[in-house]
């Protein structure tokens, strides 16, 4: 009885995991895993809302659907090895620059996962694909003019030119 159970959850836990070619902008919740295939040199950036320096690097990680870009920050970089495949649990994605990025929050947890991947298709990068949506030019209304406009033209009858205010003077008498 306790072999089905065990059995069930590992199948249970197996169809939870979401592979790279599925990721999809704004996701959460995320259960996927990943061998890391590239490590880019890690480059000190300062935050605008505190100016405290952090480091982050740029990993490149795939699995046998595809690969991604995931931003490593601070101590994820040491904490990752080229090579080693890991389980993530609580990602997200998210785009930069309309590029897809599978990403790590406070919540998640990395763990090294139990099964390698053996082969990565990289024919397959999903951080490529550009995932902005074009945006909308559709119909915008003219924007009115407000009476101000009207003095500056020298053929209206408002004009502020002298020879406006004196014809404007001439039609007062009449």
């Amino acid at each position: 009885m306790t072999s089905e159970i065990e059995t069930d959850s590992k199948i249970t836990e197996e169809q939870d995991i979401t592979k790279i070619e599925d990721l999809k902008p704004k996701m959460s919740d995320l259960v996927t895993t990943f061998k890391v295939l590239e490590i880019s040199e890690p480059r000190e950036v300062t935050s605008h809302r505190t100016y405290e320096t952090h480091l982050v690097a740029d990993a490149i990680v795939g699995d046998e659907t595809g690969t991604v870009n995931i931003p490593l920050w601070n101590e994820s970089i040491k904490e990752m090895e080229i090579g080693k495949t890991y389980r993530l649990e609580n990602g997200y994605t998210g785009l930069f620059r309309g590029n897809l990025q599978l990403k790590i929050s406070r919540q998640s947890t990395v763990t090294e996962a139990e099964n390698e991947i053996e082969t990565v298709n990289r024919d397959v990068d999903m951080s490529a694909e550009n995932h902005r949506k074009p945006r909308d030019r559709g119909y915008y209304p003219q924007r009115r003019r407000s009476q101000g406009y009207a003095r500056y033209n020298p053929n209206s009858r408002y004009g502020t030119d002298s020879r406006a205010r004196r014809d404007n003077y001439r039609r007062r008498r009449w």
